[in-house]
């Protein structure tokens, strides 16, 4: 009986430590726990706007129409052989510099229409001057343009077109020749002009071989004003 009791005792102890030699080596084996690292919620902060007035926008015609216009085009780069003409042109509103200006050229006019002309903003009464030399070939009183002068560059080539004038300059009239710089009208916000913001609304035109005062390509003045 004693060595019955002895075999079972010495297989119950074999059997225990196979058991914890086999569960030390499956824990050696075992890949690593894999942890995954899960962000924390994302929270959105309302940042307060900045104290003090909103931005005035101002109005400069008060009405779609404006002398000249076209219809509206996508924005293309010009091409080399469409380089804007190497015109040298003068502010035409006294006492403003061309770094003062914003090129509105491109801006639309409703949904079918650019402006095609810069808005130089000046006090009603500022003077008006001629970007160069040439000849006055219409005095016109439109309703979307106002007190208007037309006047061609003095090769014929080129229109220049002023409008929303407050009065031309006394003496002016269709035929006269203007030199760069010489007085031919006033700010002012006649035709479909704000009047609480006068400015002149100035065009240049790449003429037509008929030479016709209404009629042309529209050019952007912005890059061809100076000092």
């Amino acid at each position: 009986m004693k060595w019955l009791l002895t075999f079972f005792g010495g297989a119950v102890i074999g059997a225990l430590t196979l058991f914890l030699f086999l569960r030390q080596v499956g824990h050696e084996s075992a890949p690593p726990p894999v942890v995954v690292a899960v962000p924390a919620a994302s929270t959105s902060v309302a940042v307060a706007p900045a104290a003090g007035p909103p931005p005035v926008v101002v109005t400069t015609d008060l009405s779609e129409a404006d002398l000249p216009l076209r219809p509206v085009q996508p924005l293309t780069p010009p091409l080399p052989d469409m380089a804007a003409p190497a015109l040298k042109l003068l502010v035409p509103v006294d006492g403003v510099k061309a770094a003062q200006l914003t090129d509105s050229f491109d801006q639309p006019r409703g949904k079918e229409r650019h402006h095609e002309a810069l808005d130089i903003m000046a006090p009603t009464g500022t003077r008006v001057v001629a970007v160069a030399d040439g000849k006055v070939v219409k005095l016109f009183n439109s309703k979307p343009g106002g007190l208007t002068v037309y006047q061609f560059d003095a090769s014929d080539k080129y229109a220049y077109y002023y409008a929303h004038l407050d009065r031309y300059a006394e003496g002016l009239k269709e035929g006269a020749m203007l030199k760069r710089g010489e007085l031919l009208g006033y700010v002012g916000a006649t035709g479909n002009a704000n009047p609480a913001a006068p400015h002149l609304h100035f065009a240049v035109i790449e003429l037509t071989p008929e030479k016709q005062w209404w009629k042309g390509s529209p050019l952007n003045p912005y890059p061809l004003l100076g000092d």
